[in-house]
């Protein structure tokens, strides 16, 4: 089993996301202890944005995955192609993903590579796999103590589908900045999740 683990908070090993990310990747490691983990840590600016020759590569057939970001487009997708799971690691940010995190989309998500654009719509090119993605946030954002949108989740979960795929689950720990309190409840609340989810969990 490959994993790959696209981790997106600057604050690297000591984030709430990152830990849950971890927690995730035990869990698959105790399923298939000889699994390999590939780590992209995208943190900080340490993933550039899309640039011109991956803007010309969207909007014609020319081959320019040789220069530039579209170069880091190829490198990118190929990892997640060869991953069996997906594990991201995530902040929200402001109600939605940090902009790392979009940079990382942006360059996975490219037509005629990850999918398609026809007159019926977009379809999408990439098989499916298993996809974990661990959320941290300052305050609630789900459940009956919700105080602040979510529009993290639906987007992720839109263009995630679009590129293939849509086996996605989501862990999260909620109220960061309510206090050690708080965040040791939400920890508890998510080792729960965790544990449930992985008692019945097998990679096809």
């Amino acid at each position: 089993m490959n994993i790959l683990h696209v981790s997106c908070s600057s604050r690297g090993q000591v984030s709430e996301s990152t830990r849950l990310a971890s927690c995730i990747i035990e869990r698959l490691l105790e399923d298939q202890p000889t699994g390999r983990v590939v780590t992209r840590a995208i943190g900080g600016a340490s993933l550039p944005h899309v640039d011109g020759n991956y803007a010309t590569s969207q909007q014609s057939t020319a081959d320019v995955s040789g220069s530039g970001s579209a170069a880091l487009s190829e490198e990118l997708i190929g990892e997640l192609e060869r991953a069996d799971v997906l594990v991201i690691g995530t902040p929200m940010h402001n109600f939605s993903l940090p902009s790392v995190l979009k940079a990382w989309i942006d360059h996975v998500a490219r037509v005629r590579r990850t999918f398609n654009i026809a007159a019926q719509g977009k379809s999408a090119l990439l098989a499916d796999r298993p996809v974990f993605i661990a959320i941290s946030s300052g305050g609630r954002f789900s459940g009956e103590r919700a105080r602040q949108p979510d529009f993290l989740t639906p987007y992720l979960t839109a263009v995630l589908n679009m590129i293939g795929l849509r086996d996605l689950t989501f862990f999260t720990v909620e109220g960061t900045a309510m206090g050690p309190d708080t965040l040791a409840q939400a920890r508890t609340l998510a080792t729960e999740a965790l544990t449930r989810h992985f008692a019945s969990w097998r990679l096809a």
